[in-house]
């Protein structure tokens, strides 16, 4: 008989469920954008290499920000998928503590983004919330609707919107557009998630 990572109750949206893992998920976050700095600092560019890396640390951070709050809720139905909703932005609320307490004092980031706020980083804290926040609710989407088919483990919930992603990112580079890789990663995973939960949403109706 194979385990199952899934919870055995379905939908569960309770406030220590959103809470307990919210903070769970803020740490993840933490520790991606941490080990991200890491390479950004310390990895030379050299051929692509430090761009490569950064992309796959955008894409693991990006499938636990999506998947694992649907996984925790074990969301099947609207309450669910909601629930996931929640962890995710408690999650991003709970980096964002991380990251005014610890990070930016110490001038992590190598980059300015204050200058694009004249010099305030709220400008970017309500879109951090929002994306986090969609994210886990789109995951909430993909992950029930992968239930409603067959088991809803995290290869089969999370590989499309990776494969997905990745080929967008091929498309977008023959297409002669050069942002930056993780950048270019982070938005093909975004707009091939939001694609398979509208697919499943319409699917379900």
């Amino acid at each position: 008989m194979s385990a199952s990572f899934a919870p055995t109750a379905t939908d569960r949206s309770d406030f220590r469920t959103v809470m307990l893992s919210g903070t769970k998920l803020g740490a993840l976050t933490a520790a991606a954008v941490v080990l991200f700095l890491l390479v950004a600092r310390f990895v030379p560019e050299t051929g692509g290499g430090r761009g490569g890396l950064e992309a796959l640390i955008v894409l693991a951070a990006a499938v636990l920000a999506s998947f694992l709050p649907g996984r925790w809720t074990a969301a099947r139905h609207a309450e669910g998928i909601a629930g996931a909703a929640a962890i995710g932005l408690w999650g991003t609320i709970v980096f964002m503590a991380f990251d005014v307490v610890l990070l930016r004092p110490f001038k992590a980031y190598p980059w300015t983004w204050d200058a694009i706020g004249g010099g305030s980083s709220w400008w970017y804290l309500p879109i951090w919330w929002m994306l986090g926040t969609f994210l886990a609710w789109m995951g909430g989407i993909v992950t029930a609707a992968q239930a409603a088919r067959g088991e809803a483990t995290l290869l089969r919930t999370a590989g499309p919107a990776v494969v997905g992603a990745v080929l967008l990112v091929i498309v977008a580079r023959l297409a002669g557009l050069r942002l930056a890789l993780p950048v270019e990663t982070a938005a093909g995973f975004t707009i091939v998630l939001t694609v398979l939960a509208v697919v499943a949403l319409a699917r379900k109706s």
